[in-house]
């Protein structure tokens, strides 16, 4: 608990602030921390006695010459959860030294508490990723998922409750990559995602340099209040990073889950809600798995049959100019279910134009276009071409 490097720190700002040396032994009664270098190592005889006693004690000039490596002074026992795991030490005329005695050990009490308290925090941080790369990279065939969600409940938290996984990836600005201020970015990072997601439920981490991960309690019964909530948090925190900060961000957001491999296929939802996003060239900050459901069920097929689909289908439109504006518009007819009002208002068109591009699709690709079946198939082509062409872009 009281390392040298603290006790070092601990004796050298504190002498600097009084004074006096002070001086910071172990339970054996080593020096690991003083504001005089050269006692560093050395043994401190009277810090035996206190430390067995729990009691203070002030040495004049005849004590401190019998005992070894004492100089006139007080030393104070240093208790932490009532238990003495040191010794303090103020060098100079007892008379003097005697009123910063209990200050300067109370002091060190404290910063030790806290010192302890941000190990144990950074320890159990340290566990929630272990977890979190546990989930992301989860194989039934060699890891039993009774195992993860065990440490899961060591940690406070029950994988039966409804989850959703939500993967950010961030290009942080060069400046947060400044070698004076090693992981100021990811520490600052995680502060913020706790903030959008306070729940107690919710677990945050980073897996990976630039990869940062949620696992989001959703309220039961599930419905749309818990998703819709979700991903407006996540565009505010999107937001909250772009616009102010120019950091780039791109969030993922997979599918409900109540159990170890429920949760690995939510983070493999949003992962792939990441790719996509980035292969269509999509605009958005934050992408659910709902929105491109199809498109990650398409890339699945094995890339000659996609093409033969979508050449079969879209032979004779790919032909014609302005293929990506039908593409487009045949894309948001079929979304649109078929409905000429959302259709054109999702295109940005007066209904009579769409109505005309819809004319001229069915006079290349035959009356059977206009039926559900047929431009259902039209549509998945789409998609397939759009694939197509974001990848070779």
């Amino acid at each position: 608990m009281l390392t040298p490097l603290i006790a070092q720190e601990i004796a050298r700002e504190t002498s600097t602030i009084i004074g006096f040396n002070v001086l910071i032994t172990d339970r054996e009664g080593i020096v690991i921390g003083s504001g005089d270098t050269d006692r560093l190592g050395t043994f401190h005889e009277a810090s035996v006695d206190v430390m067995r006693t729990l009691r203070s004690a002030s040495h004049g000039t005849e004590a401190a010459y019998r005992l070894i490596g004492v100089q006139p002074g007080i030393t104070l026992p240093i208790l932490l959860n009532d238990e003495s795991v040191g010794t303090v030490g103020i060098t100079g005329d007892p008379d003097q030294v005697e009123r910063f005695g209990r200050v300067v050990r109370n002091q060190t009490e404290i910063l030790l508490r806290e010192s302890l308290l941000q190990r144990s925090l950074l320890l159990r941080e340290s566990a929630i990723e272990d977890v979190l790369r546990d989930l992301a990279h989860f194989d039934p065939e060699i890891t039993e998922p009774d195992l993860i969600a065990f440490k899961a409940h060591e940690l406070g938290y029950d994988f039966r409750l409804s989850r959703s996984v939500v993967v950010m990836d961030i290009d942080a600005p060069k400046e947060a990559h400044s070698p004076s201020e090693p992981g100021s970015f990811r520490a600052a990072m995680l502060r913020a995602l706790r903030r959008t997601f306070p729940d107690p439920r919710d677990l945050v981490g980073s897996i990976a340099p630039g990869r940062f991960v949620v696992l989001r309690y959703l309220a039961m019964p599930y419905g749309e209040a818990p998703l819709t909530d979700l991903l407006t948090r996540c565009r505010g925190m999107a937001d909250d990073l772009v616009r102010p900060h120019g950091v780039a961000c791109r969030i993922g957001v997979g599918g409900i889950a109540a159990s170890v491999a429920e949760l690995h296929d939510s983070y493999r939802d949003a992962t792939n809600a990441l790719y996509l996003m980035n292969r269509l060239g999509r605009s958005e900050h934050v992408t659910h798995i709902a929105d491109v459901r199809v498109h990650d069920l398409l890339a699945t097929v094995a890339h000659g049959a996609r093409a033969r689909f979508a050449q079969a289908l879209l032979g004779p439109l790919r032909q014609q100019p302005g293929w990506e504006l039908t593409r487009k518009t045949i894309t948001a007819w079929c979304e649109s279910g078929f409905n000429l009002v959302q259709a054109s208002s999702a295109l940005h068109i007066h209904r009579n134009t769409l109505v005309y591009r819809l004319n001229k699709i069915e006079a290349l690709l035959g009356p059977s276009f206009r039926d559900a079946r047929t431009c259902l198939s039209v549509y998945l082509a789409c998609l397939i071409d759009e694939l197509e062409g974001s990848a070779a872009d």
